[in-house]
């Protein structure tokens, strides 16, 4: 879209779509978009600061002066915003940015009585004469107003030098006493060039919402004829018949009724006998259309961009929504397909091996019970409340965090007797699953062999384990006898003394009788 002519903003302004149907400014400004962009102040927003709110979309300011007493800096450029409103409870404020909106009047900041910087560059401010209203912030230092139409006007920076005689700074230059001198001196003639001035772009910023109206209407024909004309193609029918009422009479009205009816039932009974095969499936008109629909969006949009309007408001909505449409356009396109649903059974119902979760698992067939364990390697910390288990005649099913695992058996199981441990300490599921069919199978019998009294003392008595050493460990030592079989032949070494006292046993008389009767002595 280029845009041409002079800036002639005026106060009212009107809200276009991209059809050109008129609609209501609205609001976004939600509590929970105020506390998303106040993650630095732990989502307070009653204590809060700073905050960021540009590239919203916001087309309103609300609540802030309710949410946010403590307010000092506030960032609302790049949105959609007519009207300064709603901040006169801020007293705090010191900064404020607009830049890149719709504002066409400075208004209703005479109460934030710490502002010292405002941002208004790139808006529609047209009313110089509004800066007035800023006359009782004693501490406004700097004022930006770049872009604007007001920046046009002779005589432009001497009258708000002049005005506003606190200013330091206006659009990014300092304003030296000798300039404010001799604006002051000058004033009261061009305050009659700025009224003239302003006058004159009133007067063509109406003859702009006097053709924008004229568009408007337009384009609300052009898109009712397309809606009647797409009405008429949905009428028809897919053999091709009309059955639209052409006659105005009654009995053409009714005849064209029943015809409705006709094909209407005659279309359900086809679709009830063949089925619908077209479903689901991409034919080559459908690609051949959306192919037209590409051709035509580009030249829709080629078009836009070079039609001539004037810098106005509603230009900015009109871009804003044109970009808008067609980033969803392309989200749409470039958006992934839904993955179809799980298939849990085939077409002749049998149940299908399923493993969404890809955990391990053994089937095992515990024959002296007769019945089927199957071990699922959970994950380990998973809590066993996000673990559902169905256990079927055909098929166990276990669902870990709505990841579906599944498993057909070969063997029917009795589901009512099966049960489902888990192990406190690998994480394990254990589901045994008693098989349906019981197999009967004889008992073992025990051959209990007769053992004397003799014996089974023997056995309980403790037998002396020596240690086995091998034969080829015995070349040098014996250490099984390393201490039993030493002798007293064995010489000791040099200059060792035997402190022992042996004491010689005196040999027997000659009249010595040996009586067995006599005890020995102790």
């Amino acid at each position: 879209m280029q845009v041409t002519g002079t800036k002639d903003p005026v106060r009212k302004i009107t809200l276009q779509n991209s059809m050109g149907i008129m609609k209501d400014p609205g609001t976004n400004f939600t509590e929970q978009l105020v506390r998303k962009r106040a993650e630095h102040n732990n989502l307070e927003i009653s204590s809060l600061e700073e905050v960021s709110l540009h590239q919203q979309d916001i087309e309103r300011i609300e609540h802030l002066d309710k949410w946010c007493r403590e307010l000092k800096i506030l960032y609302l450029q790049s949105n959609l915003i007519p009207k300064i409103e709603n901040v006169a409870k801020l007293k705090k404020l010191e900064y404020l940015n607009l830049a890149l909106n719709n504002v066409e009047r400075i208004e209703n900041l005479e109460n934030c009585e710490s502002l010292k910087k405002l941002d208004l560059t790139v808006n529609f401010i047209g009313e110089l004469t509004s800066i007035e209203n800023l006359k009782g912030l004693v501490h406004l230092t700097e004022l930006y107003l770049t872009g604007n139409p007001c920046t046009e006007y002779d005589g432009y920076r001497k009258y708000v030098v002049a005005t506003l005689p606190q200013l330091q700074y206006l659009d990014g230059t300092q304003v030296e006493k000798s300039e404010r001198i001799l604006a002051q001196q000058d004033l009261g003639v061009i305050k009659g060039y700025i009224i003239e001035q302003q006058n004159r772009h009133r007067k063509k910023r109406t003859t702009c919402d006097i053709l924008a109206q004229e568009k408007e209407k337009e384009q609300i024909k052009q898109h009712e004829e397309k809606k009647n004309k797409k009405n008429q193609s949905e009428s028809t029918n897919k053999d091709g018949t009309w059955y639209t009422n052409i006659n105005n009479s009654v009995e053409g009205g009714e005849q064209n009724n029943e015809a409705e009816s006709e094909c209407k039932n005659c279309e359900q009974e086809r679709i009830a006998e063949n089925g619908d095969t077209n479903q689901g499936q991409v034919t080559v008109e459908d690609v051949e259309e959306n192919e037209e629909d590409d051709e035509m969006t580009e030249e829709k949009d080629k078009e836009f961009w070079e039609e001539k309007v004037p810098f106005t408001p509603e230009s900015r909505v009109a871009v804003h929504e044109h970009m808008k449409k067609v980033k969803e356009k392309e989200d749409k396109k470039n958006q992934p397909k839904p993955k179809p649903p799980r298939q849990m059974f085939s077409e002749d119902g049998r149940p299908l091996n399923v493993n969404e979760a890809k955990v391990d698992f053994s089937l095992a067939d515990d024959e002296e019970n007769n019945a089927l364990v199957l071990d699922v390697a959970c994950f380990k910390h998973m809590d066993t409340s996000l673990i559902d288990c169905d256990v079927q005649p055909n098929y166990v099913r276990v669902t870990l965090k709505g990841k579906v695992f599944q498993l057909h058996l070969g063997e029917d199981v009795n589901p009512d007797s099966s049960t489902a441990k888990r192990s406190q300490i690998t994480g394990n599921l254990l589901v045994t699953m008693p098989k349906a069919k019981q197999v009967i199978k004889p008992k073992k019998i025990e051959n209990k062999k007769v053992q004397n009294k003799e014996n089974v003392e023997k056995q309980k008595r403790p037998k002396e384990e020596r240690l086995e050493v091998d034969e080829s460990a015995r070349k040098t030592v014996d250490l099984g006898n390393i201490v039993s079989e030493k002798t007293a032949d064995i010489v000791p070494p040099l200059g060792h003394r035997n402190n022992k006292f042996q004491v010689k046993e005196r040999e027997n008389s000659a009249d010595f009788i040996d009586d067995p009767d006599v005890p020995p002595l102790e």
